[in-house]
């Protein structure tokens, strides 16, 4: 009979060839069920926590400029949107070696180690002096945050099934969702510091997060945990019969638990697979609007919409509390439902409702409700683009190579969420609202023509024409 956990990963047995069923057999359902909530609560809830230090550090900076970083460092003309966006530069480009490090000398000493050298670039902002001095330590920032996003997406991959993997994901960037809801009212708190030591308010900004983020680095060494082939080896996580049970139902999902020996061209082989490049361009124009909220949301509500600085802060925390809500809500409805295309598709219209209303209406509470639907839309699709990309490729390097392009393309639509809300734009921003609606419509597009083509394969590999993926085992695409 199959297990509660055999029945959600959508599987009947968990026996590979070469196995030993008595691991199996030794674990019984409450047992299964157990291990997996311990998982959850150590690997989920530990990345969870760096991912939102990690997104409050690189976001941070629209509430230091309107605490006093504009006026004191002179950000006139294009500086602070210059100040935005060399960041991804360094940040796009370190992505990819990232996920090759990750595997060889594990999560627990590359994840810690790129936190706490962020978090001392972070510190080292507080004292900068001229406006290029924080281009240059925003530059460096990039290089320590770049292996960050990637290597999480892909160590989470490698622990679940394809149809557990959704809430795990939207748990994961859930915890980021609550970092950029309540960084506006903590910076607003640090701001009260100014005058400390003859520091400004904005200062005690960057100070005081790079000292928490070095913290978190410090307790993120001891709670990390590593691959499922090495969690009984490292630090004891796991038992081996665990570990082996682990393996196994990963492997009867999708069977691609064996890690094969690195080599850069079939690293590099991946890239030729069309549909990774249609996830990354679907992610592509999701940063683009989720970066571009997080980097001028509180600007715009201070000079587009009238609000004062305290509020602006503060008016942030609502729209992503509820994007927090759809996020979760959108996550478990498509590990239950086992599809992903669709639910892209309703984030993506509810994104595209919103953004009118935010740029268009003349009553700033009405255009105030608009930005509730477009943080909650675009949000909500992040952990649901990488569940659709994570059930619909196999092979553990392939898995690395996408989850690094997918991160990458989000550097980049970083790189052009800094530039979409010009300040020559205030107060309506409609060149931005309209890079952003068009956003919208190409994930639409892509998902539709991907969804397309993932169920016309299907229909071949039912009648045998085709094997998915290279799989011999009736591996079948989500959409």
């Amino acid at each position: 009979m199959a297990t509660d956990i055999e029945k959600e990963s959508g599987v009947n047995h968990f026996n590979t060839k070469g196995s030993d069923s008595s691991f199996d057999e030794e674990l019984t359902p409450k047992e299964q069920r157990a291990l997996i909530n311990r998982i959850d609560r150590r690997l989920v809830t530990t990345v969870g926590l760096m991912y939102c230090i990690s997104l409050m550090d690189r976001t941070n900076l629209s509430a230091a400029n309107i605490a006093g970083m504009e006026v004191e460092l002179n950000l006139i003309d294009f500086r602070y949107s210059i100040v935005t966006l060399v960041f991804f530069t360094t940040y796009v480009v370190f992505q990819p070696p990232s996920t090759i490090i990750v595997r060889k000398i594990g999560p627990r000493i590359h994840l810690a180690t790129i936190t706490l050298l962020w978090g001392a670039v972070m510190i080292g902002m507080g004292f900068v002096e001229e406006w290029t001095q924080l281009v240059a330590l925003r530059i460096v920032l990039g290089i320590f945050e770049a292996g960050f996003f990637p290597s999480c997406v892909y160590l989470l991959s490698t622990w679940y099934t394809r149809y557990e993997v959704g809430k795990r994901y939207a748990a994961f960037y859930l915890l980021g969702c609550v970092a950029s809801a309540f960084a506006g009212i903590l910076a607003y708190g640090l701001m009260q510091m100014k005058g400390l030591a003859d520091l400004s308010g904005w200062r005690w900004i960057f100070i005081m997060e790079g000292i928490i983020t070095c913290l978190i680095a410090v307790i993120g060494y001891w709670l990390l945990v590593d691959f499922p082939d090495k969690a009984h080896t490292s630090w004891k996580f796991l038992t081996e019969r665990e570990a082996a049970f682990i393996i196994r139902r990963v492997d009867a999902d999708r069977g691609d638990s064996a890690v094969m020996p690195f080599k850069l061209s079939s690293f590099l082989a991946a890239g030729l697979d069309i549909k990774v490049w249609g996830f990354a361009l679907i992610f592509f124009s999701l940063t683009t609007v989720t970066y571009a909220l997080a980097y001028f949301l509180p600007i715009i509500l201070h000079g587009g919409m009238g609000f004062s600085i305290a509020a602006s802060q503060c008016l942030v925390a609502p729209p992503y509390a509820f994007a927090g809500i759809v996020m979760f809500a959108t996550g478990w409805i498509g590990d239950k439902m086992r599809f992903r295309g669709p639910l892209i598709a309703f984030n993506a219209i509810l994104t595209l409702i919103g953004l009118p209303i935010m740029g268009f209406h003349s009553n700033n509470a009405v255009r105030y409700f608009g930005v509730f639907l477009v943080t909650a839309g675009a949000n909500a699709n992040i952990p649901q683009c990488m569940s659709y990309q994570a059930n619909n490729i196999r092979g553990q390097w392939k898995r690395a190579f996408c989850s690094a392009l997918l991160v990458g393309f989000g550097g980049v639509g970083g790189i052009a969420g800094s530039l979409v809300f010009r300040s020559q734009d205030a107060p309506g921003y409609k060149p931005g609202i309209y890079a952003c609606i068009a956003c919208g419509l190409l994930i639409l597009v892509i998902v539709a023509v991907l969804d397309t083509k993932f169920y016309f394969d299907n229909k071949k590999a039912d009648r045998g024409e085709l094997k998915i993926e290279g799989s011999e085992a009736g591996f079948r695409y989500t959409y």
